[in-house]
């Protein structure tokens, strides 16, 4: 998957061009970034349309100090969220400063740069304060892919500067000495190259279930789940990078959503919808087939996982009107689906799930309670809470991870009447945390250093998570890597000082894109 350049082969430097490998959010941001630096940038996609993964991401995008949180009054803070990544599974506090820090201005960009709408907010499983960032409609995934794709296409219409190659199989890296210089790819039987730096954005390996596949090698034990990744995630960037002796790192560590999406026609379908983390962010309660609580709803994916495998299937993730309310796009889309059902009446879900209403309603009663409490007397809980201080819930309280953020909560006596949308869920293969090793500018790196010419960014990145991701993160690792592999990429191939940069930097770029050439 590597070779050296190939004689009689021109391969200048300063580079032309940078390549981005991957049309997904990543890749676009790393490829708009090169533009805002003057540069010329390719993206190659292996399917016959961009989006990838990102497109599928549903809850939101994470941010630190932005504009919407300041506008609602919200004080949070980069260091905050800092001890918050940390504390769900990160473990390179470089990075995740990185990671954290960039988060406030990279939402700001999106907002700023593609007049995107990220004004609502919700707080997902692990995090101290409300930062996960979503619009009105249309999943946030979709909304935010597009539209940095459909300003690149934009560009590419009209200039050079930019192209999109789809259908575009890139296979192996191209060598000169030390440095890695450029591509090929295969596409319609032919074979082709680009030259220059490049950028990995494929994604992970989350689809890789063949013989000798990543999966199989480090984590044959999930062979058998469900996914909720697209087929193209087979992990080709890493098995590049490694050919060419790139660093992996955490490999081992792939994450396991509690919430795929159940269609009861079709139970055992290998490729599942995903539920939006946003739907317990909101409110949503999960119950296992006695009708019991077992989990703090709230808590890492990692540990509502492992609770779910404790107890009995099928679970069901409820959300009561006021919840659905909230995030009323989501569960009619899951619905038109056939993942989500609505139930006019709690008295009409209950028989559905054959327990009595008496035990659904008590055990809505007893959760309100415990959300009285935590109001009245933060810290007198008997149970630990996560992710610190006390918490007064019983059924997440004995998992040693208690409950103490609540939202849309009803009474035991409302339940019988009020409706809900419910939606039953299985654990399914959903994110990497592993990937080639990068540093905190985004190279990839080889026996400790950083591997001249090539870059990384997403989910193909390794490092950035540690053991476990927290919700809201994926969409804010592409967004925030992909620009911080698209700056020092295109500094090392059109130079500090800019003297090679083939084209003029756009003033607004200056003022809204933290340009780093002169």
């Amino acid at each position: 998957m590597s070779a050296p350049v190939s004689k009689g082969v021109s391969c200048v430097y300063p580079a032309q061009q940078v390549i981005v490998v991957g049309g997904g959010l990543a890749g676009f941001s790393a490829a708009h970034t090169v533009l805002e630096h003057g540069g010329k940038c390719v993206v190659l996609d292996k399917s016959p349309f961009c989006g990838g993964n990102s497109t599928k991401a549903t809850s939101g995008i994470n941010g630190s100090e932005t504009k919407t949180q300041k506008a609602k009054g919200i004080e949070d803070s980069n260091q905050l969220f800092v001890s918050d990544t940390l504390k769900g599974g990160a473990k390179k506090p470089d990075v995740v400063e990185v990671l954290c820090c960039e988060s406030g201005p990279s939402v700001n960009w999106l907002i700023d740069k593609f007049e995107l709408d990220l004004s609502l907010l919700a707080r997902l499983g692990g995090h101290s304060m409300p930062r996960t960032h979503r619009g009105a409609e249309r999943f946030p995934g979709m909304t935010i892919t597009y539209a940095l794709m459909q300003s690149f296409e934009k560009v590419a219409e009209t200039c050079e500067r930019a192209r999109i190659v789809n259908k575009a199989e890139v296979y192996e890296l191209i060598t000169n000495g030390d440095a890695i210089v450029g591509c090929r790819y295969k596409k319609a039987g032919v074979t082709n190259r680009e030259y220059g730096p490049v950028i990995l954005c494929s994604g992970g390996f989350g689809a890789d279930f063949g013989e000798g596949s990543l999966l199989a090698k480090y984590r044959p034990d999930l062979l058998h789940l469900p996914t909720t990744n697209g087929e193209h995630c087979t992990g080709d960037a890493i098995k590049m990078g490694e050919s060419v002796k790139a660093q992996t790192i955490d490999l081992e560590w792939v994450q396991v959503h509690p919430t795929g999406l159940v269609k009861p026609d079709d139970e055992a379908a290998k490729v599942k919808f995903l539920a939006a983390e946003a739907l317990r962010g909101v409110g949503g309660l999960i119950f296992n087939r006695d009708g019991e609580r077992f989990c703090n709803e709230l808590g890492r994916r990692d540990y509502v996982t492992g609770e779910m495998w404790k107890n009995k299937a099928p679970f069901r993730l409820c959300l009561n009107k006021a919840a659905a309310d909230e995030i009323i796009w989501h569960c009619k889309h899951y619905t038109g689906r056939g993942v989500m059902k609505f139930y006019d009446s709690g008295d009409a879900l209950a028989k559905d799930m054959g327990v009595p209403v008496e035990k659904l309603a008590a055990a809505h009663q007893q959760h309100y309670e415990a959300s009285k409490k935590q109001e009245a007397d933060p810290e007198g809980g008997k149970y630990d809470a996560y992710p610190g201080g006390k918490s007064h819930d019983e059924p997440s309280g004995k998992t040693g991870v208690g409950k103490k953020f609540y939202h849309n909560v009803i009474t035991g006596a409302q339940f019988a009447k009020e409706p809900f949308y419910v939606a039953i869920i299985t654990p399914a293969i959903h994110y990497c945390m592993g990937g080639l090793e990068t540093t905190k500018d985004g190279e990839c790196m080889r026996n400790g250093k950083a591997l001249p010419g090539l870059y990384v960014a997403g989910e193909a990145a390794g490092g950035v998570h540690g053991n476990n991701r927290l919700g809201g993160n994926s969409l804010l690792d592409c967004v925030v890597f992909g620009r911080v592999a698209g700056r020092h990429c295109a500094k090392y191939a059109f130079g500090e000082d800019g003297k090679f940069r083939p084209y003029p930097i756009d003033k607004r770029d200056r003022e809204v894109s933290q340009v780093i050439i002169r």
